[in-house]
């Protein structure tokens, strides 16, 4: 059966199967559809929703909370439909609002296919968490949200997940603290962002040693770019990569128009081009006529 007429599943139980193997689970970030579907190409068992490359390929501007609720459910719902039954992990921001707010963004989210969410405690409108200038709730609002989060769920098995951006306001211990409460409230997974140096990352990963921990591997953020075989002995359960196919994309894209506007036409980057016939093979054009032909009045 192809793609197009692929049976429901639940991407939640999908990717609590995942995280129960040995090995941490990589997921890279896609920005659209076509960077999920090439994920999934590279064999790659998760996709990474990033907010910070929905933001960019959007509105072609930077994460700071310019992208609305409902904005960010449907670029999730595009990438889960592009990858179905990949199970999609998405950044959902502050939740958008209070706890009331809360429980209309995970259903939300729920019902556009993705498996998990991720919600921090930042003071909205958010940034990066990897820019200056950030601004954290009161821990007790937070642990409310996260609460909310949890009750709003209809399946058990969509996967909850806790972010705090606490390190770079408060420091460390108090995102530790906080990391504990969201927890204790009922997260799935906790998500300590941005930690400073080595010592930082095996403090967190000491401190919940018992804990499902996402580790985010920014490319070029703050946070010490360590291998994988020392993000897996210390424990961490999910690795994302959240913006390096966006620069990856970014630096190709302006390399074929600087050639583009310095010769006229294209032709001296065509050799590094996908040809046009693979690349219909790829986004699914022979399913689409097979269909036609299932499907053409007699």
């Amino acid at each position: 059966m192809g793609r197009l007429m692929s049976p429901a599943s639940n991407p939640g139980a999908r990717l609590r199967e995942l995280l129960a193997r040995p090995q941490p689970l990589l997921a890279p970030g896609a920005f659209d559809g076509l960077s999920a579907r090439l994920i999934e190409e590279a064999g790659f068992d998760c996709v990474y929703m990033t907010g910070f490359g929905a933001a960019a390929s959007v509105l072609g501007r930077p994460d700071v909370g310019l992208l609305t609720m409902t904005e960010m459910v449907e670029h999730a719902r595009q990438i889960a439909q592009a990858v179905a039954p990949l199970p999609v992990i998405a950044d959902a921001d502050t939740g958008y609002g209070n706890p009331i707010s809360v429980i209309r963004t995970v259903q939300q989210y729920e019902l556009a296919g993705v498996a998990a969410i991720h919600i921090e405690d930042q003071v909205a409108p958010k940034k990066c968490g990897h820019m200056a200038g950030k601004e954290v709730i009161p821990k007790a609002d937070m642990v409310n949200k996260i609460r909310a989060a949890v009750d709003a769920r209809r399946s058990p098995d969509f996967v909850i997940i806790a972010r705090t951006d606490a390190r770079a306001v408060e420091g460390l211990e108090s995102a530790l603290d906080r990391a504990q409460a969201y927890r204790e409230a009922g997260a799935d997974v906790l998500f300590i962002e941005a930690p400073e140096g080595v010592e930082e990352i095996e403090k967190v990963s000491k401190t919940f040693s018992d804990v499902p921990l996402l580790y985010n591997w920014a490319e070029g953020g703050k946070t010490p770019p360590l291998s994988y075989a020392e993000i897996r002995s210390m424990g961490f359960r999910i690795i994302i990569f959240p913006v390096g196919a966006l620069l990856t994309a970014a630096q190709a894209i302006r390399g074929l128009l600087k050639s583009l506007r310095e010769e006229g036409t294209p032709t001296k980057e065509m050799d590094k081009m996908v040809p046009f016939s693979e690349f219909l093979e790829f986004i699914g054009l022979p399913e689409i006529s097979e269909l036609e032909q299932r499907y053409k009045s007699l």
